[in-house]
């Protein structure tokens, strides 16, 4: 595993959700004061295109929200490898709902968000105070920058629940937890003022990776229909979920042939709806999905030029429930013997064969059945395709949310609203219909548990499965061998790290913790 990113903490525990200063984006104005920035066109689009690079957070890395949301789940299982790879604690705390406040695990997914909040807060003051840009093109930019800025309240909403809310740049108080009912409604008020504000030519190269109207809508749809967890008070939303996921559909988005969303170039697919945009050889964080999940030794059978660390692989019980007939089976998970080009099977530093098991299994185990695996087992991240000959991070942006989404979410509120079952089950169909050539695989009917495993072989390794299982209450259960007992509800929420609440002593811990 690479420890080197580690001090990169320290940098954001000094921005957590206060009104830091925090330029990600690759081009740096360092010598520019905030006043004397932004005021010709190439300032202003460096300023706004910096909100967009910390959106390359929103990605599977060894430390990112999403796949500490995969081990939290049932998706990600990261039991350690013989010889010490990926064998620190965060992975098997993770797993086995074990963390606390003091756990590394989840430091990014607290202080990233944050982070980037402070970038938005920032980033609207100083468009907010040039007197040079038309009014109309400042409403439009603003709407973009607090449409950004709801997006990393969503994730902090989701996985911490409580949490400061910050939208003043000037203000340098140390700012206090507000509960999540609150957060929930601050992100929702925020929306939709916005929604209708921000720019219509959805699905264009022009708005590709932007805050668009589409956008907006998509973010509200996943609100109202996470609203039973995150405002139990505020009641279900499922009819809002419905009219949200109908104009998100009633724009010029299309479903694509699967593939093309997870291409080196996908970012020609019209079914994405909101985007963080990589660049093979970039700087900062990039796509380094080949480097943290394939074996050392994969890329000669791949054909890759790279050196990759062996890491992320999918929970068993996970991959077993898809039928190897869905095309999405194959296409999502890396799986059984890598061959030379002379058609041998590699060999592991160990020995072993080069094969790609489902199965794990657990060698050593001590008295909490925790062990070590062979470097070789493991389903390994297929779905966004490896370009022949790559030599650095890949070139395949991360979607972070698409049209197929859309789809199902607007099938599983009309089931749980008591809507028509019929359409629910069309939606569900048009998604599972690119997956199968045998027509008798689409359903006749759906259930919301089968809307619920729809999402799982569709949005597999895409960051839902975490908060899915929560709305369907399925997250604290027993997953034997890694967790064989049911789960303390506190670990519905993560910890507030003890390095944020250590820097703002206001910051309130989540309960349990």
């Amino acid at each position: 595993m690479k420890n080197f990113r580690l001090p990169i903490l320290t940098i954001l525990i000094l921005t957590v959700l206060t009104p830091a200063c925090t330029n990600l984006d690759e081009k740096l104005y360092t010598q520019v004061s905030v006043d004397d920035f932004g005021k010709n066109q190439e300032q202003i689009n460096a300023l706004v295109g910096s909100i967009y690079s910390g959106l390359k957070l929103h990605g599977i890395d060894w430390d990112t929200y999403l796949t500490m949301d995969g081990l939290s789940s049932d998706m990600i299982a990261i039991p350690g490898y013989k010889g010490g790879d990926w064998s620190e604690p965060m992975y098997k705390e993770s797993m086995q709902h074990k963390w606390n406040a003091s756990s590394s695990g989840f430091n990014e997914s607290f202080f990233g968000p944050s982070s980037n909040i402070a970038l938005c807060n920032q980033i609207f003051y100083q468009i907010d105070i040039n007197k040079a840009i038309a009014p109309d093109l400042k409403e439009q930019i603003l709407a973009e920058i607090r449409g950004v800025r709801a997006f990393w309240y969503y994730i902090l909403c989701d996985h911490y629940g409580n949490v400061p809310i910050v939208t003043d740049f000037l203000d340098k108080s140390q700012p206090v937890t507000k509960p999540r009912a609150e957060v929930y409604n601050f992100i929702v008020s925020e929306l939709n003022d916005i929604k209708d504000k921000l720019r219509r030519d959805v699905a264009t190269p022009a708005s590709y990776g932007k805050m668009t109207r589409g956008a907006a809508y998509m973010l509200l749809a996943k609100m109202y229909l996470n609203a039973q967890e995150w405002n139990p008070a505020g009641g279900t939303k499922w009819q809002e979920c419905i009219q949200a996921c109908d104009t998100v559909l009633s724009m010029p988005y299309q479903l694509e042939k699967w593939d093309i969303n997870f291409v080196p170039n996908n970012h020609i697919s019209r079914e994405a709806i909101f985007s963080a945009a990589f660049k093979s050889g970039g700087t900062g964080r990039q796509n380094n999905i080949a480097l943290n999940t394939l074996h050392y030794f994969d890329p000669i059978a791949l054909g890759l030029s790279i050196s990759p660390w062996n890491g992320i692989a999918a929970n068993p019980a996970y991959v077993k429930e898809f039928d190897p007939a869905d095309a999405r089976y194959a296409a999502s998970f890396l799986i059984g013997p890598m061959k030379d080009p002379s058609g041998n099977i590699i060999m592991t530093p160990h020995g072993r064969p080069l094969i790609h098991t489902v199965d794990m299994v657990m060698n050593e185990p001590g008295p909490d059945g925790w062990g070590w695996i062979n470097q070789e087992e493991g389903a390994r991240i297929k779905k966004w395709e490896f370009e022949p000959g790559l030599s650095n991070s890949m070139e395949n942006d991360f979607h972070i949310f698409r049209l197929a989404d859309v789809y199902l979410m607007k099938a599983e509120a009309i089931l749980r609203n008591g809507g028509s079952n019929g359409e629910a089950t069309t939606l569900v169909n048009a998604i599972r219909a690119r997956a199968f050539a045998d027509p008798s695989k689409l359903y006749g009917s759906v259930t919301l548990e089968t809307v619920y495993k729809e999402r799982r072989f569709e949005l597999a390794w895409e960051g839902f499965t975490r908060q899915d299982m929560i709305r369907y209450g399925k997250f604290l259960a027993a997953r034997p061998p890694f967790k064989p007992f049911v789960s303390d509800k506190k670990y519905l929420l993560y910890a507030i790290p003890q390095a944020a609440i250590d820097a703002n002593n206001k910051l309130e811990q989540n309960d349990g913790y």
